[in-house]
């Protein structure tokens, strides 16, 4: 495999020295996000910088809307054409804030969300599977606000309806740590390293099955992965890659390990020419496939804890599988599938709505808010008028009289009606057939 040093990040329009920052690749590689991090201005700062793989060139697009608090140890996810980003610390206190970016417009998005949010933390990380973000492990304080607390909890944000859940897993999880890293394959969290609340630095892998819930420690043979923490792992098909990190303050690293997931095997990787120096809090992502084959590593720090600002490529060689499958449905998930096929008035794009709902469950209300069914909805913090609270409905079906809509409120399931007629009141009605309320539009 082949490093090559990309110019540039040093100069006026790039992000300059960097650490504990995010880089997240958007529209298939071709551009490369960097959010946050402890800039050169010896800071945390929150600028964006945006790094065009076919111009070979970095600008700091206009943002529109508020934009977070400057930090860095956070971690950021790419959700379709959004980053979400969570956690951190402005550098005087930790954070469990969500916030959003919208590449496609590059606008930020403060959501509302609701349910058992995690603990505000650094040093955490996260990854996607379907439609779930998952947040595990990361450094906080305790209670006092004195002493350092090391989690191995696991919390799941559903990205529709914008809900947090503390997750009860089971099985062998992994030890209370930071500076890890989470990654995804298929319905698989994979995390590997850190640091845990002993200073001990780690080199084992654990996988969480996103199904069960149920938590295994890989057993891994091979050229086995030194510990460290401070590194970055980068998903590419069925491998991890894993560069840099640290054990102290005189023993970084900068030697590339290879895990392919389905064999279970670590192989040091061999490059050319001279890589990256050695390093910790460095981000990295896949440009693939728009650069087929194609990794990035974007700054970081040096043994003398110095920010760096430089930027490479990494030629791996390998071409994406397909990982396409052919798909097994069970006898229920064939029988929903004829059904939509059959009846051409069934929505295919739900339509996520908001709407504000009073204490006095006989009382017309008025609606909030409705999205689009092509784009994203997030539910934006706003004022609701006394005795009103904010909730989600999910368009299932269309029929001849409006809409089938289904929604949570309170953790009781709630099913509706949006008839045409009646485009602007809610009329709540006894449900028989289920526990819970039934409400008409």
């Amino acid at each position: 495999m082949r490093w090559e040093k990309v110019e540039g990040i040093g100069r006026e329009e790039g992000p300059g020295k960097r650490w504990g920052h995010t880089c997240n690749a958007v529209k298939d590689g071709r551009l490369l996000y960097l959010f946050g991090g402890y800039g050169k201005f010896n800071c945390q700062t929150n600028q964006v910088h945006v790094f065009d793989t076919l111009k070979q060139s970095w600008s700091e697009p206009a943002i529109k809307g508020p934009p977070p608090t400057p930090r860095d140890s956070h971690s950021c996810t790419v959700i379709g054409d959004n980053l979400f980003v969570f956690g951190g610390t402005d550098g005087t206190k930790l954070l469990n804030d969500l916030q959003i970016l919208d590449t496609s417009s590059n606008t930020w998005v403060f959501p509302t969300v609701r349910g058992e949010a995690p603990d505000a933390r650094e040093g955490h990380d996260a990854a996607l599977v379907g439609k779930r973000l998952f947040v595990f492990g990361g450094c906080g304080k305790s209670a006092d606000n004195i002493n350092e607390v090391y989690y191995n909890d696991l919390y799941i944000l559903n990205t529709e309806l914008f809900v947090w859940n503390r997750a009860t897993t089971s099985g062998t999880p992994p030890s209370p740590r930071d500076g890890h890293t989470c990654s995804s394959w298929r319905n698989k969290i994979i995390v590997i390293g850190g640091e845990d609340e002993n200073d001990s630095y780690l080199s084992d892998v654990h996988i969480l099955d996103t199904d069960t819930l149920i938590w295994s420690k890989l057993c891994t043979s091979g050229q086995l992965l030194p510990p460290r923490a401070g590194h970055s792992t980068v998903s590419f098909g069925m491998n991890l890659f894993v560069f840099g990190g640290f054990t102290d303050a005189h023993n970084l690293y900068n030697d590339l390990y290879m895990l392919n997931i389905e064999t279970c095997v670590w192989t040091k990787v061999a490059t050319t020419p001279n890589g990256p120096s050695a390093r910790f809090s460095v981000a990295g992502d896949c440009l693939d496939p728009y650069m087929s084959g194609v990794l990035v590593f974007v700054g970081g720090c040096n043994r003398n804890l110095e920010a760096l600002d430089d930027m490479y490529y990494l030629y791996t060689g390998i071409a994406r599988e397909n990982e396409q499958r052919p798909e097994k449905l069970s006898l229920k998930k064939q029988l929903k599938r004829k059904c939509l096929e059959q009846n051409p008035n069934l929505v295919r794009n739900p339509v996520m709505c908001g709407y504000g709902v009073g204490a006095a469950s006989n009382q017309p209300m008025e609606i909030l808010n409705c999205s689009q069914p092509s784009r994203l909805n997030i539910p934006v913090n706003q004022s609701l008028l006394p005795g009103k609270k904010m909730f989600q409905a999910q368009v299932k079906e269309k029929n001849s009289a409006g809409y089938t809509i289904e929604t949570v409120i309170d953790g009781k399931p709630l099913h509706g009606v949006l008839f045409k007629n009646q485009p602007n009141t809610l009329i709540p009605v006894p449900n028989t057939s289920r526990k819970g309320l039934s409400v008409k539009f």
